[in-house]
């Protein structure tokens, strides 16, 4: 009897502890769970933790209740212009009823994604529809995507999911709409080059004919300045002059002749052809004032060779008789 009862004893608490374990089930808190009794659904949506159900009657199915990308291939849809583009589109959804979503979808993967795909086309079909090419890629695009996101959710609430948010990745046009597209789009920038352009150059004109009608007033303004101003200084050197002269007369006469002696000979290589009494030379004369005197001697008077004042050169021609 003993022998029996040790025997018994871990049977009885095997059996108890297999029995506690079967009619308990934990959610994680990244999932959500719903309970079925011979295939119909009795409880739903259970919270993270320990939860119970009866043993063999029944049963717990486990959904990822995460947030989940749907990455649909490229679909080709028609603007309001009647032209092609492809649209390559994602959608972020997750389970919001688990009960909803067993019965639209059997809890499979690829059917939801099969019908989350035809109600995001369809809507994208549709908003495409109503929208230029230049509208869709412009900033109206923000305001296309938050529409298609009410409207999916909203389609996608029999299924039991809620759609997040849906994007689209990239627009691009078909193939052989995309070189003439491209061509007419080069066109146009090339017009608009040209016209700036053009414009830039009348603009260039503009300011380089005005710059050189300022350059012309500036150069008159100074030319007019300076002539006055010359004007002025020579009138107040010749009233100098006059005062200077009337001082000494003889002084004066003589500091002329200097200047011009200097002028005349100053180089070193000036030949001057002159008659010995020239008043050009009155100063080079001696005390007697011999070439002051044009009273001819007893022998003909050859013409005289300058001798240059200190710090002066001059070279006359050779003497010539009088005829």
């Amino acid at each position: 009897m003993d022998d029996f009862k040790k025997i018994l004893v871990p049977v009885a608490v095997a059996l108890l502890v297999l029995l506690v374990y079967a009619s308990t089930f934990t959610v994680k808190q990244y999932e959500t769970a719903i309970k079925l009794r011979l295939g119909e659904i009795v409880g739903s949506d259970y919270k993270p933790g320990l939860h119970f159900k009866v043993p063999l009657l029944n049963n717990i199915l486990k959904f990822d209740a995460r947030i989940q990308t749907l990455d649909a291939r490229p679909g080709r849809f028609l603007t309001i212009e009647k032209k092609d583009v492809i649209v390559d589109s994602y959608t972020k959804w997750r389970i919001s009823n688990a009960a909803q979503f067993f019965r639209s979808t059997g809890g499979d993967s690829a059917r939801t994604a099969r019908l989350l795909s035809e109600r995001i086309n369809t809507s994208l079909r549709d908003e495409f529809g109503k929208r230029t090419i230049q509208e869709v890629v412009s900033e109206d695009r923000l305001e296309l995507m938050t529409e298609l996101t009410k409207q999916i959710d909203t389609q996608a609430s029999e299924l039991g999911v809620d759609v997040v948010d849906v994007r689209v990745k990239k627009i691009d046009l078909p193939p052989e709409v995309s070189e003439s597209v491209y061509n007419r789009m080069r066109a146009e920038r090339e017009r608009v080059a040209r016209d700036l352009r053009a414009k830039g150059s009348e603009a260039a004109e503009r300011i380089r004919a005005d710059a050189d009608r300022q350059r012309t007033v500036i150069l008159a303004d100074a030319y007019r300045e300076a002539e006055e101003t010359r004007g002025q200084g020579d009138g107040k050197a010749a009233g100098i002059y006059a005062k200077a002269y009337q001082a000494d007369p003889e002084f004066y006469a003589f500091y002329r002749s200097l200047n011009a002696y200097v002028e005349s000979f100053g180089k070193g290589d000036t030949t001057l052809v002159l008659a010995p009494d020239s008043e050009f030379f009155r100063f080079f004369s001696d005390k007697e004032g011999r070439l002051k005197d044009s009273t001819p001697s007893v022998e003909p008077p050859q013409a005289a060779t300058a001798v240059p004042a200190p710090g002066l050169s001059a070279r006359l021609s050779p003497p010539m008789p009088y005829d």
